[in-house]
């Protein structure tokens, strides 16, 4: 099993803590498989075993498991009011009024609370409202290159491995059945396009059209590093077709599409003005192996794009609010906006041989003047400064 370092990491800190650890992310991404590897830190630690409670609402033995003062008043049974327990609840939306449920056990002073869902709606409903200042979320995604490189440790390679890494799936399961059978990765991943699409989105909202939720989902995902807006989509869907999509139609999906961690969104941001855009931001897919099930060219196009979604979720991985940036007329491919109100620029190239490339990327960086680092990732290898720019082999960046 590869070791999710940076989530255990996280976890670890906040073991004890009084917040409760909301753990999110796409179905399939690992979440009940970390929570699994905490547990049995926690054993390690001297836990004992009948101190950990966990509950996965998905599993059949639990489909009962609906009526949450039921299942409050059953855990409380289990627990003794002087020793310390570590409750886990997957998948805790399932659960009627589980806002209830969750604050509830919260309040119990004993009890360290960990839940996981694979829909933001966790954290925009009222648990949201009702816990202000109490939970910390932490996001995860499938695999990244460093995660993903720990399954092969026997291919030196690291090029030849990147290559592999950006046209493929790089979900947990999708990373393993890859190495036993590649025929099985395709199904696989079509069953998780089915399960997000249909089930928790189209079902779940009750949506009358699902055509058009396919025909939005097969065009962002081709538009990964293009520059978006509901009325831009509306209009590249609707020419030439008889079957419109509304503008508010467009906004309503592209809410669930993120809410169920399919697609993240990076807004604009204005580095000279110092704010945020309302139009035209970029959206970037989980997981490319989903981008290539809907694609018509399945493989090596669009590299350029792959690599800028690639280092979207690394930036995200490694903390702070990252943007797309514009700068008078030019574009910066993202702003990180750390906590310590710290800022970092990112141009995102596959190559700069060229010479006209290499002065395009670097100008755009160049022209901001302030001191907040600034770096240019490219599949070169020559790392070097240029007028204090870091120009990094985003590989080497990757396993960092």
């Amino acid at each position: 099993m590869i070791e999710r370092g940076l989530y255990l990491k996280r976890l670890k800190q906040l073991k004890d803590q009084n917040v409760i650890k909301v753990i999110t992310g796409i179905r399939r991404c690992g979440k009940s498989t970390l929570l699994e590897a905490f547990m049995n830190e926690l054993l390690k630690d001297g836990v004992a075993s009948e101190n950990i409670i966990f509950l996965n609402f998905e599993e059949r033995e639990n489909l009962h498991l609906t009526n949450w003062t039921t299942l409050y008043d059953e855990i409380i049974e289990q627990i003794n009011p002087n020793d310390k327990y570590y409750i886990f609840l997957d998948e805790v939306q399932l659960i009627n009024d589980f806002e209830r449920f969750v604050n509830s056990l919260f309040t119990r002073k004993n009890i360290d609370l960990y839940v996981t869902g694979s829909n933001a709606y966790l954290l925009s409903s009222e648990l949201a409202t009702l816990l202000t200042g109490r939970y910390i979320a932490i996001n995860i995604q499938p695999y990244s290159f460093k995660e993903y490189a720990s399954a092969y440790v026997d291919e030196k390679n690291t090029d030849r491995l990147f290559r592999k890494y950006i046209n493929e799936s790089c979900f947990p399961e999708a990373v393993t059945l890859s190495q036993n059978d590649e025929n099985l990765v395709n199904d696989y991943l079509q069953s998780i396009y089915d399960t997000v699409i249909i089930k928790d989105i189209s079902q779940r909202h009750s949506l009358r059209n699902e055509d058009n939720l396919h025909r939005i989902v097969s065009f962002l995902f081709d538009s990964i590093g293009s520059y978006v807006s509901p009325t831009n989509i509306a209009a590249q869907l609707n020419h030439n077709s008889q079957k419109k999509i509304s503008h508010n139609t467009i906004i309503k999906y592209l809410e669930f599409l993120t809410q169920s961690y399919v697609l993240y969104s990076a807004p604009r941001y204005d580095i000279k003005g110092k704010e945020l855009l309302s139009t035209n931001g970029k959206y970037y897919v989980v997981d490319l192996g989903l981008k290539i099930i809907t694609a018509t060219n399945k493989h090596e196009s669009d590299l350029g794009r792959k690599l800028e979604n690639i280092v979207y979720f690394e930036l995200f991985r490694r903390g702070g609010k990252v943007y797309v940036g514009k700068h008078n007329d030019r574009e910066i491919d993202f702003v990180v906006q750390k906590s310590n109100n710290e800022r970092e620029y990112y141009q995102v190239a596959f190559t700069v041989n060229d010479e006209k490339t290499f002065n395009r990327e670097i100008s755009a960086l160049d022209r901001i003047k302030d001191n907040y680092p600034k770096f240019l990732l490219t599949l070169d290898y020559d790392n070097t400064s240029i007028n204090g720019i870091q120009k990094i082999n985003v590989i080497d960046w990757l396993l960092e």
